[in-house]
């Protein structure tokens, strides 16, 4: 073979191989193992006894020997066994499960309560599990559907745990059957021990006394039958001569057996299923998942050897905790649940709303309690019923009277409104009185009761004139003005009140205008922010007081001529020259004390008081100079005529390096907006920024200008009219050296270019790349460095540009596009269109020729 044929022959295996590779993880999980003592294969032949519907369990509980039952076991995910929902099992094992070892023995009991353990958590736990994604739409609903069902909740509920104890004291009425475990005690006078189990035939055998038949048997019943079994050769048993026994006998249960119980009917899981002695039927009811949609719960019957031995009510365990007729089960019981005969839903306000079955002989009334009886806000008086008839719908209203008595029929719909939002008996006061608000009608009826009611009125109340509100049948408002004076006095009967009556009872205080005096001037007034300087006035309120109020004088206050400016308050009408105003002047202390030189001038509502500034007072006034001079910093203003060369006096002169043509003078200003309200906060701030010559930032208050000066004419001619006054807050900056200038705008290529003696506005534009096709040239213009812009001035045809200094900036703007207006767009297109016709007619006219 060659290799040729030999890589053909790989070439054809490649895909089988890949195929084994793909499959591996597979086949490991369908040879996994098992783990040990988790689960158990399933039983094959007739071993496989497995009911649809059983219950699971997850393991073999040790078995001793002889007669053995072991419990339903889940194969997991192993084959074997029966399936029921996708779920594998293993069907009910007998005979050979034998788990050998020390202290064997019959632990049937313990297997009977994993048994019901698993049950609880296989089935039920299946009926749980049943409401997911994976549901069918119609399973889904029907599930949706079960939840309503009041009861359903407790058979669907995991955290629910009812299966019986088995660590409980042994119940005397207990019937034994064959594999339970007895454990005989005989104690005090004589004492011994036995333990036994019931074999098949319902015997227990015991030395010296034999087989004693105790199947069918309760506890009881065999603790006697022993006494008179070992009274024979043990002493004591029996008492004689009026005494007690000596010798007690005590029987008890160890290990129990295991019993099989059917669930049929209308139920969730019905099948047979394992469970201990111990279970009632209510807890093999339970491992079935309870009824179904069409189940009862008022009527579960337990059928024993084929006749019915209790009825049970679930509603009964709901409402009252206890269940009659719950019996223990017993081999081969049966519970049987049937269809329901009558049910009804109740919705809206109830406390739990849902579906409830009742009884033949049970009306409306016992509905509503089943559902926990109606929420707070439930309407009451009336219900509204929809019933199903043979033909169509029907409404019925049934009276809170007739609940006790309605007959609920099966399939009926009650629904419970809420009450309306309104007061059947309600009457409100508000103003001037000590508790405002809304009261009760009936323990007010009239005007005066409901004042007295509310701790009567407040001191400011206006009483001539009391507005009661009424409402009236067509929800029209009618005011009613009452005089209470007159009320009280008896000159007027009381006013007998209605639904929905609203007192209003003015104030003085608010019947009046608010009264203050306004401050203004030089005081110091920290809350001026707030009251922006009003203050409330107060009766014989006088001028040191209000001043007080304010803060007290500031250092700046002319205190030798203080306003007062009063209203006139009986001015002549119509005169054009009368007098609106009456101002009042005073030498007002700075200390405010009340001595003998105290104006005790008494101050009128709405009084201004005026406190101006000292003529001869001046704060101190900062100027402030950058840049290239010998000491930089704040000056101080000497004089108020203080100009630019002083302070560059004072600050040592300009260094070598200095630009004086670049010198700039900075000043910011305080602009108010009369329209908007003064924020004193805000221009306090900014004041105090302006003085300090920091940096404020651009605030809608503030005006920044950009002065430029000519700094060489001005050092060489103080006091000339381009040296200006310095003003507060100034910031003179004297630049370095320049020697650049920057172009920008509609140039080829923005730069800044070194600047060169005798160089003209265009050689800097050269080097700039020159002007662009859209560059403006005539309006070209140039910014020198102290803020001063020149233009560019036009001589005939001729664009005539500025002179370029050190640190200059020029710019050139762009073309903008002209704007057509209608008839040059017409204009325009009608050109266009002409000129393309003619071409064409020109083409045609050669093509013609040709």
């Amino acid at each position: 073979m060659n290799r040729s044929t030999l890589a053909k022959s790989y070439k054809s295996l490649l895909p089988y191989f890949l195929s084994l590779i793909i499959s591996l993880p597979a086949f490991s999980q369908v040879t996994a193992p098992a783990p040990s003592g988790t689960q158990a294969p399933a039983s094959s032949g007739n071993q496989g006894n497995s009911q649809s519907g059983a219950p699971r369990g997850t393991g073999n509980a040790p078995s001793g020997t002889g007669n053995q039952q072991g419990g339903n076991q889940q194969g997991g995910n192993q084959p074997g066994g029966n399936q029921q929902g996708g779920n594998q099992q293993g069907g009910n094992q007998q005979g050979n499960n034998q788990q050998q070892g020390e202290g064997q023995g019959n632990d049937k009991g313990k297997n009977a309560a994993n048994q019901n353990g698993q049950n609880a958590e296989g089935d039920q736990g299946k009926v749980n599990k049943n409401t997911t994604s994976t549901l069918s739409p119609e399973e889904q609903e029907k599930e949706a559907f079960r939840k309503k069902i009041y009861g359903y909740s407790i058979f669907a509920d995991k955290n629910m745990d009812l299966i019986p104890d088995l660590q409980i004291a042994t119940p005397t009425n207990f019937i034994v059957g064959p594999g339970d475990e007895l454990k005989i005690y005989l104690y005090n006078y004589a004492e011994s021990t036995y333990e036994t189990v019931v074999n098949k035939d319902g015997f227990i055998s015991i030395p010296r006394v034999g087989n004693v038949l105790v199947a069918g048997r309760t506890i009881e019943e065999i603790r006697k039958i022993l006494i008179d079994k070992f009274a024979k050769f043990v002493p004591g048993m029996i008492g004689s001569g009026g005494e007690t026994a000596k010798t007690k006998l005590m029987v008890t249960l160890g290990d129990i057996r295991s019993i099989k119980v059917f669930v049929s009917g209308e139920v969730v899981n019905p099948g047979t299923y394992t469970v201990s002695s111990l279970s009632s039927a209510f807890n093999a009811l339970y491992q079935a998942g309870g009824p179904n949609e069409i189940g009862s719960f008022r009527d579960v019957r337990v059928v024993r050897q084929g006749k019915v031995v209790a009825h049970m009510d679930i509603y009964d365990y709901l409402t009252n905790g206890k269940i009659d007729g719950d019996l223990r089960v017993q081999e081969n019981d049966n519970v049987v649940v049937g269809y329901y005969l009558k049910r009804a839903e109740i919705t809206g306000m109830i406390k739990r709303p849902g579906i409830y079955e009742l009884k033949p002989e049970e009306k409306l009334g016992d509905m509503i309690r089943y559902s926990g009886g109606f929420s707070d806000k439930a309407y009451r008086a009336r219900l509204k019923i929809q019933r199903i008839t043979s033909k169509e719908r029907k409404i019925l209203d049934v009276a809170e009277a007739d609940y006790d008595s309605f007959e609920v029929a099966t399939g009926d719909s009650i629904n419970v409104e809420t009450v309306l939002d309104r007061y059947e008996n309600i009457v409100t006061i508000e103003g001037a009185v000590m508790r405002p608000g809304e009261y009760s009608l009936d323990n007010s009826p009239s005007l005066k009761k409901l004042i007295e009611n509310a701790q009567g009125l407040r001191e400011d109340a206006f009483v001539g004139r009391l507005n009661v509100l009424r409402t009236r049948e067509d929800l029209t408002i009618q005011n009613i003005p009452i005089n209470f004076t007159d009320v009280l006095n008896g000159v007027t009967p009381d006013l007998i009140l209605t639904r929905l009556d609203q007192i209003i009872v003015p104030s003085k205080f608010e019947m009046a205008e608010t009264a203050f005096v306004s401050v203004e001037g030089e005081v110091n007034n920290t809350k001026v922010g707030e009251n922006e300087g009003k203050f409330p006035y107060t009766v014989d309120m006088t001028l040191e007081d209000v001043l007080v109020q304010a803060g007290g004088l500031k250092e700046s206050a002319y205190t030798s001529e203080i306003e007062v400016v009063r209203r006139k308050r009986n001015s002549v009408a119509g005169a054009a020259n009368a007098q609106i105003s009456e101002v009042y002047k005073f030498n007002v202390n700075r200390d405010l004390s009340l001595n003998s030189k105290a104006t005790n001038f008494v101050l009128f509502p709405f009084d201004q008081v005026i406190v101006r500034k000292s003529p001869n007072y001046v704060e101190q006034q900062t100027v402030f100079v950058e840049g290239e001079v010998l000491v930089t910093g704040p000056y101080t203003i000497v004089n108020k005529n203080d100009k630019i060369s002083d302070i560059i006096k004072r600050a040592g002169g300009l260094t070598e390096l200095a630009y004086p043509e670049g010198a700039t003078l900075l000043r910011r200003t305080i602009v108010k907006n009369l329209e908007e309200p003064t924020d004193f906060n805000q221009i306090e701030a900014t004041e105090r920024s302006i003085k300090q010559g920091t940096i404020v930032g651009d605030l809608p208050n503030v005006k920044e200008e950009k002065i430029g000066i000519v700094l060489k004419n001005i050092l060489k001619n103080p006091g000339s009219f381009e040296d200006l006054v310095v003003q507060e807050g100034d910031i003179i900056r004297i630049p370095k050296r320049l020697e650049t200038v920057q172009v920008t705008g509609s140039v080829l290529y923005p730069t800044t270019v070194k600047y060169g003696k005798g160089m003209s506005f265009t050689d800097y534009i050269s080097q700039s790349g020159g002007f662009t096709v859209q560059s403006l040239k005539k309006s070209s213009y140039i910014k020198y460095p102290n803020g001063n812009i020149d233009r560019t001035r036009r001589f005939l045809f001729f664009n005539v540009y500025p002179k370029v200094e050190p640190g200059s900036e020029i710019f050139v703007p762009l073309r903008a596009a002209p704007v057509l207006n209608t008839q040059q767009t017409i204009s325009t297109a009608t050109t266009l269109l002409s000129s393309i016709m003619g071409l064409i007619v020109t083409v045609l006219a050669f093509r013609s020729l040709k």
